[in-house]
């Protein structure tokens, strides 16, 4: 997983972006980017799935 490409991303957002949503996962998890943070920093199950649909959306 490319982790650095989202960490970059994310340590840019201000502040206030971070406790917004990014995207809504199987149509009804919403996930924000502190969240997503957090997952794909833990290399969780999770965070992998969040990740390749932030890759997927070309948000990251």
């Amino acid at each position: 997983m490319e982790k650095e490409r989202f960490i970059k991303i994310y340590a840019n957002l201000p502040m206030k972006l971070r406790s917004d949503i990014v995207l809504v996962l199987d149509g009804k998890e919403p996930i924000t980017w502190n969240v997503a943070y957090i997952e794909i920093n833990n290399e969780t199950e999770l965070g992998k799935k969040i990740f390749k649909k932030l890759a997927e959306l070309k948000i990251i």
